[in-house]
């Protein structure tokens, strides 16, 4: 009776062991699949579904903009805007003189210009800080502020509870402060009604609710649609097609920032994030699909690469 029972033991824990290995395959498959709702492929999908494009010329609100000192409001308005990515594509293009002729140049987070001028010009009319450049801006503005024009804006974006107007927070203070230095820059924070509006603007132009699918708005999508507000013609400069980094062929790899040589490559960083499953993601080449479909509604042109 005893080898019986022990054989009868071993038998169970055989069929439990198949068993919890089913019920795992089972739950990793499950979560697997709940996921793709933030992979590449189905962005993709949602953005070829859309029918009727936002007019963001009526969907813009310069009351959207709360100025951090002061009554200022947001005014500008340029015919002609440059707007300089952070791209390495930039480096080599000796499109600095152009970018300096254009009536505005705009740019993004702490962007250099120092030593890359014959690049990326000198001149800078707008500036547009994501919360979590903050500290890399203040901390070196005297390299952020050089080539700026005699009345620059800077827009700083980020969660309300962060650079809010309401907020008392580490960043709001740093912000203030930096505004009370520099009194020539105008500096605004983004309101809470208007990143909202940011957040319902993305879901009608790809069909996906941001949170939903752990989707982080990059710079570059806040940049474009301020850039279009304000400006009557884009030229933008150092910004891939989404097509770019789904080619087949050997790519050269190409750093992440232009002033970062040695930093994550531009490809691996849109692939990881355009189909990261887990935590939250910049959709790169998903908001490149929509900047495509804006160009010809909004005098968008690219170009270093052109597309």
């Amino acid at each position: 009776m005893g080898f019986t029972d022990q054989g009868l033991q071993s038998r169970r824990m055989v069929v439990f062991a198949a068993v919890f290995l089913l019920m795992t395959f089972l739950i990793l498959y499950s979560s697997n699949a709940g996921s793709n709702a933030s992979n590449y492929t189905s962005f993709r999908v949602s953005i070829n579904h859309v029918r009727k494009p936002t007019n963001l010329k009526k969907w813009a609100g310069k009351d959207g903009y709360v100025p951090i000192l002061g009554n200022k409001t947001m005014t500008l308005h340029c015919q002609y805007c440059a707007l300089v990515t952070s791209s390495s594509h930039v480096l080599g293009s000796h499109a600095g003189d152009d970018i300096d002729h254009t009536e505005c140049v705009i740019r993004m987070n702490d962007a250099p210009t120092l030593g890359y001028e014959a690049d990326v010009g000198n001149r800078t009319s707008v500036r547009v800080v994501a919360h979590s450049s903050v500290f890399r801006v203040i901390r070196r503005p005297n390299e952020i502020l050089h080539g700026m024009d005699s009345r620059p804006v800077i827009i700083f974006w980020g969660p309300p509870n962060k650079i809010g107007k309401d907020a008392k927070g580490t960043l709001y203070r740093l912000i203030q402060r930096f505004s009370m230095t520099y009194t020539n820059v105008s500096c605004f924070s983004i309101t809470p009604n208007k990143m909202h509006k940011f957040d319902s603007l993305f879901q009608k132009e790809t069909g996906r609710d941001r949170q939903k699918s752990h989707s982080w708005l990059s710079t570059g999508w806040f940049t474009m649609v301020i850039a279009i507000e304000i400006c009557d013609n884009i030229k933008v400069y150092g910004m891939v097609p989404p097509s770019h980094c789904g080619k087949k062929s050997g790519l050269k790899k190409m750093p992440y920032h232009y002033y970062k040589p040695r930093g994550a490559d531009e490809c691996v960083t849109y692939l990881q994030n355009e189909s990261g499953r887990r935590g939250n993601h910049h959709r790169f080449i998903t908001e490149k699909q929509v900047f495509a479909r804006w160009a010809k509604q909004y005098n968008i042109n690219f170009t270093h690469p052109t597309w």
